[in-house]
Protein backbone atom coordinates (compact mmCIF):
# COMPACT_ATOMS: atom_id res chain seq x y z
CA UNK A 1 0.00 0.00 0.00
CA UNK A 2 1.12 3.57 -0.74
CA UNK A 3 -0.34 6.62 0.56
CA UNK A 4 -0.13 10.22 -0.48
CA UNK A 5 0.25 13.12 1.94
CA UNK A 6 0.14 16.56 1.53
CA UNK A 7 2.03 18.13 5.09
CA UNK A 8 4.00 15.14 5.62
CA UNK A 9 7.12 17.05 7.22
CA UNK A 10 4.97 18.98 9.75
CA UNK A 11 4.37 17.57 13.49
CA UNK A 12 1.13 15.97 12.47
CA UNK A 13 2.60 14.83 9.19
CA UNK A 14 5.80 13.35 10.62
CA UNK A 15 3.59 11.07 13.46
CA UNK A 16 1.41 9.35 10.31
CA UNK A 17 4.93 8.99 7.91
CA UNK A 18 6.15 6.89 11.53
CA UNK A 19 2.72 5.02 11.82
CA UNK A 20 2.33 3.71 8.00
CA UNK A 21 5.78 2.88 8.41
CA UNK A 22 5.56 0.84 11.13
CA UNK A 23 2.77 -0.95 9.26
CA UNK A 24 4.65 -1.73 5.90
CA UNK A 25 2.97 1.46 3.76
CA UNK A 26 4.47 3.45 1.53
CA UNK A 27 4.54 7.22 1.76
CA UNK A 28 4.22 9.49 -1.29
CA UNK A 29 4.75 13.13 -0.12
CA UNK A 30 4.08 16.52 -1.40
CA UNK A 31 6.57 19.46 -0.23
CA UNK A 32 6.58 23.01 -1.32
CA UNK A 33 10.73 22.83 -0.46
CA UNK A 34 12.74 21.45 -2.70
CA UNK A 35 15.42 20.76 -0.17
CA UNK A 36 12.40 18.43 1.25
CA UNK A 37 12.58 15.90 -1.11
CA UNK A 38 13.76 12.55 -0.74
CA UNK A 39 14.17 9.72 -3.23
CA UNK A 40 13.39 6.76 -1.09
CA UNK A 41 11.69 3.19 -1.94
CA UNK A 42 8.88 3.94 0.90
CA UNK A 43 9.21 7.85 1.50
CA UNK A 44 9.34 9.71 -1.74
CA UNK A 45 9.03 13.01 -2.22
CA UNK A 46 7.70 15.37 -4.83
CA UNK A 47 7.19 19.39 -5.24
CA UNK A 48 3.88 21.14 -5.36
CA UNK A 49 3.19 25.45 -5.18
CA UNK A 50 -0.25 25.22 -4.44
CA UNK A 51 -0.72 28.76 -4.24
CA UNK A 52 0.09 28.79 -8.20
CA UNK A 53 -1.64 25.55 -8.45
CA UNK A 54 1.33 23.62 -9.66
CA UNK A 55 1.84 19.91 -8.76
CA UNK A 56 4.13 17.15 -10.10
CA UNK A 57 1.83 14.33 -11.14
CA UNK A 58 4.38 11.63 -10.84
CA UNK A 59 2.81 11.80 -6.93
CA UNK A 60 -0.04 10.17 -7.73
CA UNK A 61 2.12 6.99 -8.88
CA UNK A 62 1.02 3.46 -6.93
CA UNK A 63 -1.32 5.60 -4.53
CA UNK A 64 -4.62 4.01 -3.15
CA UNK A 65 -5.29 6.71 -0.81
CA UNK A 66 -4.69 10.50 -0.05
CA UNK A 67 -4.32 12.39 3.48
CA UNK A 68 -4.44 15.80 3.19
CA UNK A 69 -3.00 18.02 6.30
CA UNK A 70 -1.47 21.08 4.16
CA UNK A 71 -2.26 24.44 5.68
CA UNK A 72 -0.58 27.50 7.46
CA UNK A 73 -0.85 27.16 11.25
CA UNK A 74 -3.25 29.20 12.98
CA UNK A 75 -0.55 29.49 15.89
CA UNK A 76 0.23 32.79 14.85
CA UNK A 77 -0.95 36.65 15.58
CA UNK A 78 -4.20 36.73 13.07
CA UNK A 79 -3.75 39.86 11.54
CA UNK A 80 -5.88 40.76 8.07
CA UNK A 81 -3.49 39.26 6.02
CA UNK A 82 -2.44 36.03 7.88
CA UNK A 83 -5.76 35.66 8.00
CA UNK A 84 -5.83 35.61 4.19
CA UNK A 85 -3.00 33.22 4.79
CA UNK A 86 -4.82 30.55 6.77
CA UNK A 87 -7.99 30.52 5.13
CA UNK A 88 -5.91 30.66 0.69
CA UNK A 89 -3.09 27.85 2.08
CA UNK A 90 -6.43 25.99 2.21
CA UNK A 91 -8.33 26.13 -0.03
CA UNK A 92 -5.45 26.78 -2.92
CA UNK A 93 -4.14 23.05 -1.53
CA UNK A 94 -7.30 21.06 -2.12
CA UNK A 95 -8.05 23.22 -4.94
CA UNK A 96 -4.18 21.92 -6.61
CA UNK A 97 -5.11 18.62 -5.32
CA UNK A 98 -8.86 18.35 -7.30
CA UNK A 99 -7.45 19.57 -10.63
CA UNK A 100 -4.59 17.13 -10.54
CA UNK A 101 -6.68 14.35 -9.72
CA UNK A 102 -9.09 15.51 -12.34
CA UNK A 103 -6.23 14.55 -14.81
CA UNK A 104 -4.82 11.07 -14.12
CA UNK A 105 -6.38 7.90 -13.66
CA UNK A 106 -8.08 8.08 -9.81
CA UNK A 107 -9.17 4.47 -9.90
CA UNK A 108 -6.56 2.68 -7.62
CA UNK A 109 -7.53 5.55 -5.09
CA UNK A 110 -10.11 4.25 -2.78
CA UNK A 111 -9.62 7.12 0.00
CA UNK A 112 -9.25 10.67 0.70
CA UNK A 113 -8.56 11.76 4.19
CA UNK A 114 -8.60 15.47 4.87
CA UNK A 115 -7.55 16.96 8.35
CA UNK A 116 -10.07 19.78 10.04
CA UNK A 117 -10.68 20.91 13.24
CA UNK A 118 -12.77 20.66 16.22
CA UNK A 119 -12.60 24.85 16.11
CA UNK A 120 -15.98 23.97 13.94
CA UNK A 121 -18.30 23.60 17.12
CA UNK A 122 -19.85 26.64 18.47
CA UNK A 123 -18.03 28.16 22.23
CA UNK A 124 -20.01 26.20 24.72
CA UNK A 125 -19.28 25.46 28.64
CA UNK A 126 -22.38 22.84 28.40
CA UNK A 127 -22.46 21.07 25.16
CA UNK A 128 -21.28 17.31 24.48
CA UNK A 129 -20.80 18.17 20.50
CA UNK A 130 -20.76 14.90 18.39
CA UNK A 131 -20.11 14.80 14.31
CA UNK A 132 -23.94 15.44 13.76
CA UNK A 133 -23.50 18.85 15.38
CA UNK A 134 -24.41 21.04 12.41
CA UNK A 135 -24.33 24.79 13.87
CA UNK A 136 -20.95 26.16 13.34
CA UNK A 137 -19.16 28.58 15.46
CA UNK A 138 -19.45 32.37 15.02
CA UNK A 139 -15.90 33.19 14.96
CA UNK A 140 -12.55 33.00 12.24
CA UNK A 141 -11.84 29.90 13.63
CA UNK A 142 -15.17 28.23 13.03
CA UNK A 143 -15.16 30.22 9.01
CA UNK A 144 -12.39 28.52 8.46
CA UNK A 145 -13.42 25.07 8.91
CA UNK A 146 -16.65 25.77 7.01
CA UNK A 147 -14.53 26.38 4.45
CA UNK A 148 -12.56 24.11 4.66
CA UNK A 149 -14.42 20.92 4.88
CA UNK A 150 -16.84 22.97 2.39
CA UNK A 151 -13.86 22.59 -0.28
CA UNK A 152 -13.39 18.59 1.00
CA UNK A 153 -16.39 17.94 0.12
CA UNK A 154 -16.04 18.26 -3.61
CA UNK A 155 -13.96 15.26 -3.86
CA UNK A 156 -17.18 13.21 -3.62
CA UNK A 157 -17.07 13.67 -7.07
CA UNK A 158 -14.33 11.14 -7.55
CA UNK A 159 -14.93 7.68 -7.25
CA UNK A 160 -13.49 6.94 -3.46
CA UNK A 161 -14.80 7.88 -0.34
CA UNK A 162 -14.23 11.09 1.51
CA UNK A 163 -13.51 11.30 5.18
CA UNK A 164 -12.93 14.56 7.74
CA UNK A 165 -11.10 14.16 11.13
CA UNK A 166 -11.86 17.01 13.08
CA UNK A 167 -8.71 17.54 14.87
CA UNK A 168 -8.23 18.94 18.62
CA UNK A 169 -5.52 20.07 21.26
CA UNK A 170 -2.59 18.04 20.34
CA UNK A 171 -0.24 16.58 22.58
CA UNK A 172 3.43 16.15 21.82
CA UNK A 173 6.65 17.97 23.51
CA UNK A 174 7.89 18.24 19.85
CA UNK A 175 5.45 20.96 18.48
CA UNK A 176 1.96 22.54 18.89
CA UNK A 177 0.29 23.98 21.73
CA UNK A 178 1.96 21.29 24.55
CA UNK A 179 4.99 23.11 24.54
CA UNK A 180 3.73 26.55 24.87
CA UNK A 181 1.43 26.20 28.16
CA UNK A 182 4.15 24.01 29.94
CA UNK A 183 6.94 26.84 29.01
CA UNK A 184 5.62 28.79 31.91
CA UNK A 185 4.74 26.51 33.92
CA UNK A 186 8.25 24.98 34.02
CA UNK A 187 9.36 28.92 34.91
CA UNK A 188 6.74 29.16 37.61
CA UNK A 189 4.25 31.39 36.37
CA UNK A 190 1.64 28.95 35.40
CA UNK A 191 -1.69 29.61 35.35
CA UNK A 192 -5.27 28.43 34.33
CA UNK A 193 -6.60 31.12 31.59
CA UNK A 194 -9.55 32.94 32.37
CA UNK A 195 -12.42 31.20 34.69
CA UNK A 196 -10.57 28.10 33.99
CA UNK A 197 -13.43 26.27 33.25
CA UNK A 198 -13.49 26.08 29.17
CA UNK A 199 -13.39 22.18 27.86
CA UNK A 200 -10.41 21.36 25.99
CA UNK A 201 -10.59 18.05 24.21
CA UNK A 202 -7.14 16.70 23.82
CA UNK A 203 -5.52 14.04 21.59
CA UNK A 204 -1.74 12.36 22.22
CA UNK A 205 0.10 12.94 18.51
CA UNK A 206 0.73 8.96 18.38
CA UNK A 207 -3.57 8.18 18.74
CA UNK A 208 -3.99 11.03 16.20
CA UNK A 209 -1.62 9.32 13.59
CA UNK A 210 -3.28 6.24 14.27
CA UNK A 211 -6.95 7.41 13.56
CA UNK A 212 -5.69 8.79 10.31
CA UNK A 213 -4.12 5.86 9.30
CA UNK A 214 -7.29 3.55 10.78
CA UNK A 215 -9.33 5.73 8.69
CA UNK A 216 -7.74 5.18 5.44
CA UNK A 217 -7.12 1.24 6.54
CA UNK A 218 -10.72 0.63 6.55
CA UNK A 219 -11.90 3.42 3.85
CA UNK A 220 -13.96 5.13 6.09
CA UNK A 221 -16.17 7.72 4.91
CA UNK A 222 -17.57 11.13 6.69
CA UNK A 223 -16.82 13.20 9.75
CA UNK A 224 -14.90 11.64 12.81
CA UNK A 225 -13.52 13.88 15.58
CA UNK A 226 -9.67 13.47 15.94
CA UNK A 227 -10.22 13.76 20.09
CA UNK A 228 -9.11 11.46 22.69
CA UNK A 229 -12.30 9.92 25.30
CA UNK A 230 -12.05 12.23 28.20
CA UNK A 231 -11.87 15.83 27.61
CA UNK A 232 -10.76 18.06 30.55
CA UNK A 233 -11.30 21.65 31.68
CA UNK A 234 -8.52 24.12 31.04
CA UNK A 235 -7.92 24.39 34.80
CA UNK A 236 -7.67 20.48 34.88
CA UNK A 237 -5.32 20.69 32.36
CA UNK A 238 -2.56 23.22 34.02
CA UNK A 239 -2.91 21.45 37.05
CA UNK A 240 -1.81 17.90 35.16
CA UNK A 241 0.83 19.87 33.09
CA UNK A 242 2.42 20.85 36.16
CA UNK A 243 2.05 17.48 38.14
CA UNK A 244 4.21 15.73 35.51
CA UNK A 245 6.68 18.68 35.70
CA UNK A 246 6.45 18.53 39.21
CA UNK A 247 5.85 22.45 39.37
CA UNK A 248 3.16 24.23 41.84
CA UNK A 249 0.45 26.51 40.40
CA UNK A 250 0.34 29.20 42.47
CA UNK A 251 -1.00 32.20 40.44
CA UNK A 252 -4.35 33.28 39.60
CA UNK A 253 -6.00 32.53 36.51
CA UNK A 254 -5.02 34.78 33.48
CA UNK A 255 -7.75 37.27 32.26
CA UNK A 256 -9.07 37.32 28.87
CA UNK A 257 -8.42 41.00 28.50
CA UNK A 258 -4.41 40.49 29.46
CA UNK A 259 -4.27 37.58 26.58
CA UNK A 260 -5.93 40.10 23.80
CA UNK A 261 -3.66 42.46 24.57
CA UNK A 262 -0.54 40.74 23.95
CA UNK A 263 -1.88 37.58 21.33
CA UNK A 264 -4.62 40.15 20.30
CA UNK A 265 -7.63 37.72 18.44
CA UNK A 266 -5.94 34.79 18.65
CA UNK A 267 -6.27 34.55 22.15
CA UNK A 268 -9.47 33.49 21.13
CA UNK A 269 -7.87 29.35 21.03
CA UNK A 270 -7.31 30.01 24.49
CA UNK A 271 -11.03 30.73 25.45
CA UNK A 272 -12.95 28.97 23.35
CA UNK A 273 -14.84 25.33 24.85
CA UNK A 274 -15.26 22.95 22.86
CA UNK A 275 -16.19 19.43 24.79
CA UNK A 276 -16.26 16.77 21.83
CA UNK A 277 -17.22 13.36 21.64
CA UNK A 278 -14.73 10.66 19.77
CA UNK A 279 -17.83 8.13 20.22
CA UNK A 280 -18.16 7.46 16.34
CA UNK A 281 -14.38 6.66 15.85
CA UNK A 282 -14.43 4.07 18.91
CA UNK A 283 -17.30 2.60 17.59
CA UNK A 284 -15.63 1.60 14.12
CA UNK A 285 -13.24 -0.18 16.55
CA UNK A 286 -10.95 2.21 17.43
CA UNK A 287 -9.16 1.89 20.78
CA UNK A 288 -6.53 4.75 22.44
CA UNK A 289 -3.83 4.14 23.73
CA UNK A 290 -4.13 6.86 25.80
CA UNK A 291 -7.50 7.67 26.72
CA UNK A 292 -6.09 10.01 30.09
CA UNK A 293 -4.45 12.61 30.23
CA UNK A 294 -2.68 11.94 33.43
CA UNK A 295 -1.32 9.01 31.44
CA UNK A 296 -0.97 11.01 27.69
CA UNK A 297 1.74 13.05 29.82
CA UNK A 298 3.01 10.86 31.38
CA UNK A 299 4.38 9.15 28.71
CA UNK A 300 4.65 12.40 26.34
CA UNK A 301 7.60 13.78 29.08
CA UNK A 302 9.03 10.27 30.14
CA UNK A 303 9.95 10.06 25.93
CA UNK A 304 13.93 10.75 26.16
CA UNK A 305 13.25 13.60 23.32
CA UNK A 306 11.02 15.20 25.47
CA UNK A 307 13.52 14.44 28.82
CA UNK A 308 16.27 15.80 26.60
CA UNK A 309 14.50 19.17 25.32
CA UNK A 310 12.98 20.01 28.68
CA UNK A 311 16.14 19.11 30.77
CA UNK A 312 13.76 17.34 33.06
CA UNK A 313 15.68 14.06 33.37
CA UNK A 314 14.31 10.73 33.24
CA UNK A 315 10.87 10.58 34.43
CA UNK A 316 8.70 7.66 35.00
CA UNK A 317 8.99 4.74 32.77
CA UNK A 318 5.17 3.77 33.14
CA UNK A 319 2.84 4.86 30.88
CA UNK A 320 5.30 4.11 27.94
CA UNK A 321 3.87 1.92 25.40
Amino acid sequence: MRILITGATGLVGSAIVEQCHKNDIAVNYLTTSKSKITSEPKFQGYYWNPDKGEIDLECFNGVSAIINLAGATISKRWTSSYKKKIVSSRVNSLRTLHTALGKVDSNEITSFVSASAIGRYPHSLSKFYTEEETEIDDSFLGEVVDVWESETDKFSSFGFNVAKVRIGLVMSCQGGALPEMAKPIKNYVGAAFGSGQQWQSWVHISDLARIFVFVVAYNLEGVYNGVGPNPVTNTKLIKEIAKVLDRPVVLPNIPQLVMKIILGKMSYLLFASQRVSCKKIEEEGFNFVYPNVCVALEAIYSSKECSKSSGLGALSKEYVS
